[in-house]
């Protein structure tokens, strides 16, 4: 009897608006979807594969019932896309794993693939990739012309060759796998893969016991590294497996590629032990973090996530000691000496851009181009403030010639404003200004501008003199004096009167 748990993260990242991807966690049926095809699209082809694969997996469960679960899937993703105009295009990835009865009567694994979206498996120390990915930059590794590392950075790396809802029909690689006690199986999109090394995957999934904090973790890590996509994370856990797992006991492929980094002729058994062949898609983590025989938290407890991701626990067995690939064997058939394994250096961001190839964010172009931006920007601010501030007008403000500097009604955010106040009124002007004085008279200084005020005081007066003349009154006329001459006086005596003097 296989007892498992589980634990899922999803994030949008720190680019796109909207998650496309879906996480499924059920008790024997385990999936993640990377849908594709807009804003909407996306969402909708992820979430009517996972529901089908969902439905039609629980009447039947066995690989063919997987296999037969994926190809409905598709189905129903194209039949969505054909209907609906606003949907054309869209399709999803799609990497489910099962647990199922093989023909031999034990519990084992179904796996199945199509698309980008991974599946690996961490046992005793290693951490390995199951699936190849359905891409253009892959197919090109597989006929040897790209390597590896120009993959990583080719353009068409993200274009598919292969997807859910895309054709009437698809073909799904699969394979079947025997999982011991503490195996872990890590289904993911490519918004971890394509940010974090798996070095650092295997690093979290060697120090991490519980699979939801693990998945929680590696989707963090895909964020700092930049989350440019949606990130979701699905680890399995398996509590009690098949530990009489002989080693002729293969993972076998049942269609499609035969994986990444588990040829056929590596067995569960093979990798738990160190032994047979191990590709360049492995990678080996020091030692075992105690996985094996590890006990879940909550015995036979629902999943919160997924309608109970958790079968029915049973007493958990120790697996039995494990030759690690750190161990040698002695000569002359001593017992095996075991060696330290080299710690793994978690790889720096900066390191992982020069592995890739991409080019650094801040550069001497890039801080030009800001100086520069910047230059435009300053420059085009002070052309515009000096525009709008190089003018002055007269105009009236509450019965009174005042002078304004700026543009009438101001500009871009630059408003006139007062710079003098001239005390000259309204009803000291000709009424003829009146009307383009109330608009703004425009002049080319403060200067101009108190000489027109001084002009239309001086035509006012002028005005008045003519309308209104003064009376002009001519001083009084004085006569002068004039000097007679003399009277000469004759006396004469008249008898009985007095002498009296005639003038």
């Amino acid at each position: 009897m296989t007892v498992v748990r589980s634990g899922a993260a999803s994030d949008v990242g720190r680019v796109r608006s909207v998650n496309q991807d879906l996480a499924l966690r059920t008790p024997n049926l385990f999936a993640v979807a990377d849908g594709m095809g807009g804003h909407v699209g996306g969402e909708v082809a992820a979430k009517v594969a996972v529901d089908t694969l969902r439905t039609v997996f629980a009447r039947q469960s066995s690989t063919d019932a997987l296999e037969r679960a994926v190809s409905e899937a598709n189905a129903a993703v194209w039949s969505q896309s054909q209907a609906r105009n606003d949907l054309r295009g869209m399709g999803t990835t799609l990497t489910a794993a099962a647990l199922v009865v093989g023909g031999d009567g034990r519990d084992m694994v179904a796996l199945a693939n199509v698309g980008d979206s991974r599946a690996y498996l961490y046992t005793a120390g290693r951490l390995t990739q199951i699936t190849v990915d359905h891409s253009l930059a892959e197919e090109k590794v597989h006929y040897g012309e790209l390597t590896e590392a120009e993959a990583a950075v080719h353009p068409h790396r993200h274009i598919l060759t292969r997807a859910l809802g895309v054709s009437s029909g698809v073909e799904v690689d699969l394979w079947e796998l025997h999982l011991r006690t503490g195996d872990r199986l890590l289904l993911c999109s490519d918004g971890l893969t394509n940010e974090v090394p798996e070095p650092q995957i295997a690093q979290v999934l060697a120090s991490v016991p519980d699979p939801a904090v693990v998945a929680e973790q590696l989707v963090r890590a895909a964020n700092d590294s930049g989350g440019n996509d949606n990130i979701t994370v699905l680890v399995v856990d398996v509590l009690v497996g098949d530990d009489d797992v002989a080693t002729t006991d293969v993972i076998e492929p049942r269609r499609g590629s035969g994986g990444k980094g588990l040829p056929a002729a590596a067995t569960a058994t093979g990798l738990a032990a160190g032994v047979g062949a191990v590709s360049a898609g492995t990678v080996v983590v020091g030692t075992d973090p105690g996985l094996t025989g590890m006990t879940p938290s909550v015995s036979g407890a629902a999943d919160p996530a997924g309608g109970g991701g958790e079968l029915p626990a049973a007493p958990p067995t120790a697996a039995p000691p494990a030759q690690s690939p750190a161990q040698s064997p002695a000569e002359d058939g001593a017992p095996p000496v075991p060696r330290r394994a080299p710690p793994v250096r978690t790889e720096t961001r900066s390191e992982r851009r020069r592995r890739l190839g991409v080019p650094r964010r801040i550069t001497f172009r890039v801080v030009g181009f800001a100086i520069l931006l910047a230059a435009v920007v300053a420059a085009g601010y002070f052309l515009v403030r000096w525009y709008a501030t190089d003018n002055w007008y007269v105009t009236t403000q509450n019965g009174e010639l005042v002078v304004y500097q700026g543009r009438p009604g101001g500009l871009l955010g630059f408003d006139p404003k007062v710079v003098d106040r001239t005390g000259v009124k309204t009803s000291g002007v000709l009424a003829i200004h009146l009307r383009s004085l109330k608009s703004g008279v425009e002049e080319p200084s403060l200067k101009a501008a108190r000489h027109y005020v001084a002009t239309l005081q001086q035509e006012f007066f002028a005005q008045q003199l003519i309308n209104n003349p003064p009376t002009t009154v001519p001083p009084p006329t004085t006569v002068p004096p004039t000097t007679a001459p003399p009277t000469p006086v004759t006396a004469f005596h008249m008898p009985g009167a007095a002498t009296r003097a005639v003038v």
